[in-house]
């Protein structure tokens, strides 16, 4: 992937929804990135494995999302990758595959740069990759800007806080509403809507589709 420029969004995709794409695309025309990719997480490292569903149904349902954006793709590295899905190592194998010409941004959420210096050698990540912090509704920006403050010096690419619209959709409110029967036309691409239907998802929590299993 010959990009200079590339704006790499991981996160479980459980499902994706409109303001997964609305953040990407934000970004992606705020800091001219000429492409985002989009890498759903294989096993997330804070997560119990029955707590999301399977990495196959969550890629293809954000393959479905991103189809229709030329600038979007989709990448499998985590989910062929063996182990825990972490961050420092998805930035490894880009930087890796695409050599020293490449400038890479993260894109995450603002309330997740609070956490970043917990996350799996930091110090390394920090130094790899540019940060694109997305606020969310009701996100506090003083406290992302004063935590940006004290780690700048560690991250040498920058960290930078970009406002999309107020969307407050969320994946975990997405699966409640399938499980009580509620309608989540105009929350995901009506291509997701139609896989989630299809596939059975979400009619149960996995958690408990998990128990049920067991016994």
């Amino acid at each position: 992937m010959a990009a200079a420029r590339l704006g790499i969004m991981g996160g479980t995709f459980d499902p994706i929804h409109y303001g997964h794409l609305v953040t990407a695309e934000a970004a992606r025309v705020e800091f001219r990135l000429d492409v985002v990719v989009f890498v759903p997480s294989g096993i997330p490292p804070h997560k119990k494995p029955y707590d999301v569903s399977p990495a196959e149904d969550r890629y293809l349902m954000t393959v479905l999302a991103t189809a229709t954006n030329p600038y979007f793709k989709v990448s499998r590295i985590e989910m062929e990758r063996e182990g825990p899905s972490y961050t420092v190592d998805t930035i490894r194998e880009f930087a890796s595959r695409l050599g020293p010409g490449i400038q890479l941004f993260f894109i995450t959420g603002a309330d997740a740069t609070l956490e970043i210096v917990t996350w799996k050698d930091s110090d390394e990540l920090l130094r790899q990759c540019s940060f694109i912090a997305a606020t969310r509704p009701g996100y506090q920006r003083e406290k992302i800007e004063e935590e940006v403050t004290r780690i700048k010096d560690r991250c040498p690419n920058g960290i930078y806080i970009l406002e999309v619209p107020a969307l407050a959709i969320s994946s975990t409110d997405i699966r409640r509403r399938v499980r009580e029967g509620k309608p989540i036309k105009y929350l995901v691409p009506e291509s997701v809507e139609s896989y989630i239907f299809k596939a059975g998802l979400y009619k149960v929590s996995n958690s408990a589709q998990a128990l049920a299993c067991e016994t």
